[in-house]
């Protein structure tokens, strides 16, 4: 599968294809992660039809992969005629994402019924304690471990994510035994998205480069450690001339209200569907196409640092810092902390502090440089 998923990806990147799609249903949830970036109020929903209209839309444009996220899915009444008109009319390759707190026996025999690729539930410990205080509701990890099992005893593949933070910094490796007895798989994410309204006071709840060391020296997450943690070989002109990631080239996102961005991790709005066709935003927003313009070697900073060859630089959080053509300080720290070389925007914060302690401590009577108009 993963080799015809690179072929399709070619092919889709050639033709100007959005072959994956993210559609988040909504932003109302029944849980209030101490973590998450969105505004959970409801501003105005896209309705069943208009999102059976977009499915039209998307299946025709060349979308193979919609995942179907939130907030939390569940909360949408229309949720299983949504999915079966996704899976059954459109035959999209569908995956949920959800804290799967509302999954019961009978909605994982519906899913299984419909045929999806994955669910991917939300797990931040093996602790309740741990895991409910991050949900704020209680008894949210044991519901969600149910429904886990009730979906797994269906046959539907199970993923498990685990957001990396200051809470449950010690407990990914029991989430990922839990994973492992419940026969399900896991993944591991330690970064933190700042508010989709550019409020970055959540960061605050990232681990340090200590924790991050000790995560990419750990075997079973990374297999060879040494391998993993040896910076790349320089970037060649080839490199440079690759893409920064799949945002706006092969993959979007749409909000509950209509609103296309590249990914829904790059907060910059291209057009909306309730006011234009979903291919004509892909094929001729001026901000997409922007977006898609953007090689390595366009990148400030970035070119000249010895991690860009292997570093998982999102464009998405350096727009977030003011300039998608810059660095994401989030993935500098990540890459020093495997490596323990620091990034030339790591370098250039310094010389910059440096420089601002000696201006300020400079004697207010200190003597014009040379040259300088009296």
């Amino acid at each position: 599968m993963n080799g015809l998923l690179e072929q399709m990806t070619e092919k889709a990147l050639a033709r100007n294809i959005p072959l994956s799609v993210q559609l988040d249903l909504t932003y109302r949830c029944n849980e209030r992660c101490v973590h998450c970036y969105l505004d959970h109020e409801d501003h105005g929903e896209m309705t069943t039809a208009e999102i059976k209209h977009l499915l039209d839309e998307m299946a025709d444009a060349g979308v193979f992969i919609l995942t179907l996220s939130g907030g939390e899915i569940f909360l949408r009444k229309d949720f299983f005629e949504i999915l079966e008109y996704a899976r059954l009319e459109r035959q999209f390759c569908v995956k949920l994402k959800t804290n799967a707190i509302m999954i019961h026996e009978r909605q994982a025999a519906k899913i299984r019924d419909v045929g999806v690729e994955s669910i991917q539930i939300s797990i931040y410990s093996h602790r309740p304690e741990v895991h409910d205080a991050i949900t704020l509701v209680p008894g949210s990890l044991q519901r969600s471990l149910d429904a886990a099992r009730f979906l797994k005893s269906q046959g539907v593949r199970v993923i498990f994510a685990n957001v990396l933070m200051v809470q449950n910094l010690q407990d990914y490796q029991g989430v990922r035994k839990l994973a492992e007895e419940l026969g399900v798989e896991c993944t591991l994410d330690p970064t933190i998205t700042p508010m989709m309204d550019g409020d970055r006071s959540v960061l605050s709840l990232g681990v340090d480069q200590t924790a991050l060391r000790q995560v990419f020296r750990d075997q079973a997450l990374v297999g060879d450690v040494e391998e993993f943690c040896t910076i790349a070989a320089p970037a060649d002109e080839n490199a440079l001339s690759a893409l920064p990631c799949s945002a706006g080239h092969t993959a979007c996102y749409v909000s509950p209200y209509g609103d296309v961005f590249p990914c829904v991790q790059f907060p910059l709005p291209t057009g909306n569907v309730r006011k234009e066709r979903f291919v004509d935003i892909w094929r001729y927003s001026e901000r997409m196409n922007e977006v898609r313009s953007i090689r390595l070697k366009d990148l400030t900073t970035c070119t000249s640092c010895s991690h860009v060859g292997s570093c998982t630089r999102c464009p998405g959080l350096a727009f977030m810092e003011g300039n998608m053509r810059g660095p994401s300080s989030q993935d500098c720290e990540k890459s020093f902390a495997r490596t323990g070389i620091p990034s030339a925007n790591m370098l250039a914060k310094k010389r910059a502090s440096r420089d601002l302690v000696q201006i300020r401590i400079m004697p207010a009577n200190s003597a014009q440089p040379t040259g300088a108009i009296a």
